[in-house]
């Protein structure tokens, strides 16, 4: 492959406008899609492909203009997952709605403060470190295979058409389930034998997105949610549900659900986060490193030598960062004031701002280098936020209920527990970002890239996704419902795993009936995990990828089995066609265009979910395009599970003959 040549023609007007467009479809997709899944897709390679396929034609587009509408673009894979902390303040009953103002604050603002968190980190996480980065790697590779020379523009084509193939298969997949003919999964709940009461089950969600899913995290991670799901559904749920007095005529089902929501997840709560706090003890040491480079880098500027640092170093000066940080708490803490003194807190809220935002400028620091390193290891779409927001809105929540609450009457609980999931929500806001900017900040290293243009490009993304995701997020409220709010419907809520377990552990802390001993078991479950995954790590052969992330483990006990099992059945059908693809003759080529498929399968499931969410709450149905009724539903678990069968071969296959093309 040729090489690349510095060019300046890299933050233009017309590649910063194509990555906003991106965005704002891509944004809208992530937040329908991470509320009912639990999981959020990274954008980054599909919007790098979008770009090279509509400036191709363009005069002086260069690798790095296109490496700027992905870097933008990538926004919307990491603001989303605020998701996983906003809806919790209606859970709990605090909002009706998302206040507008508020919510884009939230996170623009937190946003924002991760991009220049990762501003130092960048030296110790890319620059001098050994992490591979599987997202950033295979974006510049696509990067640079559409700045080449023969060959290019047929692998951009190809590229295009499996991300919108894989999106219109997957959305006119959930018309039909719309419309009721297909089911939207298959289950089976049962007692494991007539004398005893330890009941368990299988539900498969029909989705082709969360197979796509599974075949973007990879087997090793689908192995580890599968030992997940067998340590809650195998053995937990089924123990646990024996110790009930189980009537004759008791929803088996109800009961097996009603357990792992209560008990067992909280188990997979403790495992995730001692997952997290083994990661952030590991990198210590190069985050120290990077934060004494980054100040180096500041006095050779201040010296005047600016000019001797390499274009592909020059992040934003360290006094910009200072300062932007600065510019973002100020109006964080008065967002926190208000929120105060409207719900009844004004006689501590000089103590709560003020320690708020102490907390959250040192703990968005610790969790920005925390998901960055595990962006870096196992890619952005795998970081553990799930796990550093729990330690975050744990630790939060105990720092109120020993300071704070003794101030207030006993009423204030609930306002407090708003309060804590506020600041939660700009801690985790300030994380995915920061995750984000590592994993762009390393395609732009090895694409020659200036790194404070990404930077600038990244906080431009970030913004406008914080200006779509709370109308999205009010849509998917009225068409749906959050699982656990009230009023929520139980059949169509969507499930938001992740806001139901951070808004319940901080009700558990703060109201003082949280059930730490089912933490503390997940915690020593963790540890035993941790043990194991460094024992596979120090055993495998030389070439090895064998591993058991203790996150992937602690995900698959927590997100909903109907998410977990199609994840884990993705990873294998992933594993297939990557093995299928290194006996090909261009294997790079093949596997690449493997992950565009699976990311047109997300997106389009994704923008049909939201347009779906408008169709219903603007036609006051609550299932607009059914065409059958709830006596259908045998057959519709039939029909859909080989219609997802032939639709998921079909993709596949017509996608092999393609990559065949290609590559003659």
């Amino acid at each position: 492959m040729k090489e690349v040549a510095p060019s300046n023609n890299e933050l233009t007007l017309r590649g910063v406008v194509l990555g906003l467009l991106i965005t704002v479809l891509f944004t809208a997709a992530n937040v329908y899609f991470g509320l009912k899944a639990g999981l959020t897709f990274a954008t980054s390679i599909p919007a790098a492909v979008i770009s090279m396929g509509l400036l191709r034609y363009a005069r002086g587009v260069t690798i790095q203009e296109n490496n700027i509408v992905q870097t933008v673009a990538s926004a919307a894979g990491a603001i989303s997952s605020i998701i996983f902390v906003l809806p919790g303040l209606v859970m709990i009953g605090w909002w009706s709605g998302f206040p507008y103002v508020t919510c884009v604050a939230i996170c623009a603002l937190g946003g924002v403060l991760g991009v220049t968190y990762s501003i130092p980190l960048r030296r110790a996480l890319v620059t001098t470190s050994d992490l591979p980065y599987p997202e950033g790697v295979a974006c510049a590779e696509v990067l640079k295979v559409g700045a080449g020379g023969e060959g290019a523009a047929a692998e951009n084509r190809a590229g295009l058409l499996a991300i919108v193939w894989g999106g219109i298969v997957s959305a006119v997949f959930q018309v039909v389930v719309a419309t009721q003919l297909f089911a939207s999964d298959v289950l089976g709940y049962f007692r494991l034998s007539r004398n005893t009461n330890a009941a368990s089950g299988v539900d498969v969600g029909l989705s082709l997105a969360l197979l796509a899913v599974g075949h973007l995290v990879g087997l090793w991670v689908g192995l580890a949610m599968l030992v997940g799901v067998l340590i809650s559904w195998a053995g937990a749920v089924p123990y646990l549900t024996s110790l009930l007095p189980l009537a004759g005529g008791a929803d088996v089902a109800a009961v097996a659900n009603h357990v792992w929501a209560k008990q067992v997840r909280f188990i997979g709560a403790g495992a995730i986060a001692v997952a997290a706090v083994w990661t952030l003890v590991k990198l210590v040491r190069p985050v120290v490193t990077g934060l004494a480079s980054a100040m180096a880098a500041s006095r050779v500027r201040k010296a005047g030598q600016g000019a001797t640092l390499p274009r592909t170093e020059q992040d934003l000066p360290i006094g910009w960062v200072a300062g932007v940080t600065l510019a973002c708490l100020v109006p964080i803490g008065w967002v926190l004031a208000d929120m105060s003194a409207g719900a009844g807190l004004g006689s501590a809220t000089v103590v709560l701002v003020a320690g708020a935002i102490a907390f959250i400028a040192l703990m968005s620091f610790f969790v920005a280098a925390v998901c960055g390193y595990m962006a870096g290891l196992i890619g952005s779409s795998n970081s553990p936020l799930s796990g550093v927001a729990i330690i975050v809105v744990v630790t939060a929540a105990l720092l109120i209920a020993l300071v704070v609450k003794p101030m207030l009457p006993a009423g204030a609980s609930q306002a407090l527990v708003a309060f804590t999931l506020f600041v939660t929500a700009v801690v985790v806001a300030a994380a995915t970002v920061a995750n984000d900017n590592l994993q762009d900040l390393k395609t732009g290293q090895l694409v020659d890239a200036t790194p404070w243009r990404q930077q600038v490009a990244l906080a431009i993304g970030t913004v406008a996704g914080a200006l779509v995701i709370p109308p999205v997020l009010d849509l998917l409220q009225k068409a749906y419902g959050f699982a656990g709010a009230p009023g929520a419907s139980a059949t169509k809520a969507l499930a938001a795993p992740q806001a139901a377990l951070i808004s319940a552990l901080a009700k558990g802390v703060l109201q003082g009936d949280l059930d730490w001993s089912l933490l503390a078991k997940g915690a020593l479950l963790g540890v035993a995990l941790v043990v194991v995954d460094e024992a596979i790590k120090r055993l495998r052969k030389p070439g090895s990828h064998a591993q058991l992330p203790p996150l992937a483990v602690g995900l698959g006990i927590y997100l909903p089995m109907g998410t977990t099992l199609m994840v884990i059945i993705g990873a294998f059908v992933g594993r297939l066609w990557d093995r299928r693809a290194d006996a090909s003759a261009r294997p790079a080529t093949r596997k690449q265009l493997g992950v565009l498929l699976a990311s047109g399968m997300i997106v389009g499931e994704g923008l049909f979910g939201v347009a779906l969410a408008a169709l219903t709450v603007f036609s006051g149905k609550d299932a607009p395009l059914a065409l059958v009724g709830d006596s259908f539903a045998d057959a519709a678990s039939w029909l859909g599970g080989v219609g997802f069968v032939l639709a998921a071969g079909a993709l596949y296959r017509w996608l092999g003959r393609m990559s065949d093309r290609v590559a003659a």
